[in-house]
């Protein structure tokens, strides 16, 4: 499952780098040149392809004038607690639908899901749920929320004492590998491949309807 790059960009980010907000947190700044914050709690994002879901009034037609529903997930926003053994993360977020036919109320039910991946390609879990979408008569458009929750085992998500000290080591001009990048070490990536998840969430496609949304 392919996921879009400005979230790779945040999980590589969050997963591989970390600042000095708080005690305990891991740093990298001096003799690496970056600074950020690494925190135990999943990125939040959504699949390519799985943001949106269109539906058609005949089955197996899919041209414009069979069109019946369109609908896309928004403002997705996440919240976390990583006080305890097991970090609980939630994901909100909202879904703007649009219909063809404006007669006459309409109650019209999407199937989403919710998974916790590791290192970016191990599911840990899937849950499926159902968003409800209410139009009036006469409406075009609807709105609904929902939301989806993990929890993530703080231990899985830490880093190990003898990666964080290979990443944070300060080196210093002149040694053999100052101007190496600590990151690029298989051993280390590993770590931080494992140490790494994500609370992903979309709509819930038949195979048809994920190769209308890749090729259309």
């Amino acid at each position: 499952m392919k996921l879009r790059r400005p979230i790779i960009s945040v999980v590589v980010l969050a997963a591989a780098l970390a600042g000095c907000a708080r005690e305990g947190e891991l740093v990298v700044g001096q003799g690496v040149g970056v600074t950020a914050v690494r925190t135990a709690c999943p990125a939040v994002g959504i699949p390519d392809y799985t943001g949106d879901v269109t539906t058609f009034r005949t089955p197996g037609t899919v041209t414009a004038d069979q069109i019946d529903v369109v609908a896309a997930i928004t403002n997705l926003r996440s919240t976390c607690n990583e006080t305890g053994e097991n970090v609980y993360s939630e994901a909100k977020f909202d879904v703007l639908a649009r219909r063809t036919d404006t007669r006459g109320a309409r109650q019209v039910q999407l199937p989403y899901f919710s998974t916790v991946l590791q290192g970016g390609s191990a599911v840990q879990a899937k849950r499926v749920g159902t968003i409800t979408l209410n139009f009036a008569d006469g409406a075009e458009r609807a709105q609904a929320s929902a939301s989806a929750g993990a929890f993530v085992n703080r231990a899985a998500a830490t880093l190990p004492d003898d990666i964080k000290q290979r990443i944070t080591r300060r080196r210093k001009a002149g040694d053999p590998d100052a101007a190496l990048d600590p990151l690029a070490d298989p051993v280390v990536r590993a770590a931080l491949n494992r140490a790494t998840f994500e609370l992903l969430v979309g709509f819930q496609l038949s195979e048809n309807q994920l190769a209308y949304n890749a090729t259309r």
